[in-house]
């Protein structure tokens, strides 16, 4: 909700530098249904606490100063996680809470990840989630086996490639011999 809000918050606000047009005159000339919605999130905004509140205009002030191109990848990160089923979402919202609780170096490898999930078609996404879902619903007993399958795995693609190499060597030395 406090996504929804800032966003709101940012789009009432987007044209306000340099913009010919009032905000009063931008509001009333939006359809009825619109305005309509904007009173209710001003409402919820006003109903937050004010520490919430506080935390919220200094995220606004944080996107207003940001160059237009981080500005819009903000807002298509948000237009794409509306997009998302609730479940999705509040998985992604959920994540965050954990996230925001992690060392610096932590976070960065997290972004990175958080982006291959937000550019993801659907269907991979879905993959990616429910994957995540399995993975912290296992034992640590049960994700130590993964990691070891995983090492395997991955042991026996070095060895195969070796071993590919080798074949190749040895048939370059076949036909110079």
């Amino acid at each position: 909700m406090k996504l929804t809000l800032l966003i709101t918050a940012t789009l009432l606000c987007a044209g306000r530098a340099g913009a010919e047009q009032s905000a009063e005159d931008r509001f009333r000339g939006l359809p009825a249904e619109k305005q309509e919605e904007l009173r209710r999130r001003f409402r919820e905004l006003q109903s937050l606490p004010p520490a919430e509140r506080a935390e919220l205009r200094h995220n606004l002030e944080r996107l207003d100063a940001m160059p237009p191109a981080d500005r819009q990848t903000v807002l298509e990160n948000y237009r794409r996680f509306q997009q998302m089923g609730p479940e999705e979402r509040q998985q992604i919202l959920q994540r965050w809470k954990e996230f925001r609780g992690l060392p610096p170096e932590k976070r960065a490898e997290l972004r990175q990840q958080l982006r291959r999930i937000m550019e993801a078609d659907p269907a991979e996404r879905r993959q990616l989630l429910d994957n995540m879902g399995r993975w912290e619903r296992m034992t640590p007993e049960q994700r130590e086996e993964m990691r070891q399958r995983f090492r395997e795995r991955r042991e026996q693609r070095r060895q195969e490639r070796q071993e590919r190499r080798q074949e190749k060597q040895e048939r370059r030395q076949d036909r110079r011999g």
